[in-house]
């Protein structure tokens, strides 16, 4: 079976990659690896490698999802910040027979700017092909909403406005982003099992999602999240009034300010178990 490596990271999603991916699955047998660079955002905010890797991983997941409902074939994997090595990693590792390689468009591309088609290409030996994605003009083919939530996010009341979201808008991806509690030990295993457990719920739904754990923050974390990925709109989920320590800080207003998204509040009265603050 013909195998095609595939490189790109905020250009996933992009109808003109995706139909480039089509085309291949349609022409015979034929199976894609994804590679997503690990590279931080060339402007905007300081943000941990870390965080710029599960948003990384996020986009793997993601895609991974979204072709495997139109059935093709995609594996995929976390790449090395330096998109040149990424790649280069992956041609050693898979031996493909292609490359395709998606970009924003040359004055806002960073990859571009270091030659990386012509360096792929002389390096491997291998037919590259250059899809540009122009998200500016051209937006992505499905809403993107941005979920925060901590204690309240196994509670009922959340996943029934996920579900009358997805309904009401059409295709629809989810990213789920669940600061950690507090800055002990523990806390991003605690974050990461209830993530765990959210996404699980929202697979069985039939919402298409993936999701990271956070800063402790709240607000920290909603702004990285903003910043890596590009959303339509974002869900903040916290407890009733007084009882949460997010509408005590003011966190609603506090993204409002920081986004051009429209950003929803949704009370659940119910808490997932936990040690943690009021969320």
């Amino acid at each position: 079976m013909k195998e095609i490596l595939v490189v790109a990271n905020r250009t996933l999603g992009g109808e003109r990659l995706l139909d480039a991916v089509r085309a291949r699955a349609a022409s015979g047998e034929t199976r894609f690896r994804l590679v997503v660079p690990a590279s931080t955002p060339s402007a905007g905010l300081v943000i941990y490698d870390e965080a710029v890797r599960e948003s990384a991983q996020v986009r793997v997941d993601l895609a991974i999802s979204v072709l495997s409902a139109e059935g093709i074939e995609l594996s995929g994997e976390v790449g090395d910040p330096d998109p040149f090595l990424a790649t280069m990693d992956a041609v050693a590792e898979r031996r493909p027979e292609e490359i395709i390689v998606s970009t924003h468009p040359a004055q806002h591309s960073g990859w571009l700017r270091r030659d990386l088609i012509e360096r792929i290409h002389n390096a491997s030996g291998l037919p590259v092909e250059h899809v540009v994605v122009d998200l500016e003009s051209e937006g992505l083919p499905f809403r993107v909403t941005l979920v925060l939530a901590a204690q309240t996010l196994g509670g009922e009341e959340l996943l029934e406005h996920l579900r009358r979201k997805a309904a009401r808008e059409g295709q629809h991806l989810f990213i789920v982003v669940v600061p950690q509690q507090h800055g002990g030990g523990g806390a991003a295993s605690e974050a990461r099992a209830r993530l765990a457990a959210m996404l699980e719920r929202m697979h069985s739904e039939g919402l298409l999602s993936s999701g990271m754990i956070g800063d402790p923050d709240p607000y920290t974390a909603a702004v990285n999240a903003l910043e890596l990925f590009r959303v339509d709109d974002v869900i903040i989920s916290t407890l009733p009034g007084q009882r949460s320590g997010w509408l005590r800080a003011n966190l609603i207003e506090r993204v409002r300010s920081a986004t051009g998204a429209e950003v929803e509040h949704v009370e659940a009265a119910q808490p997932t178990a936990t040690t943690a603050p009021a969320a």
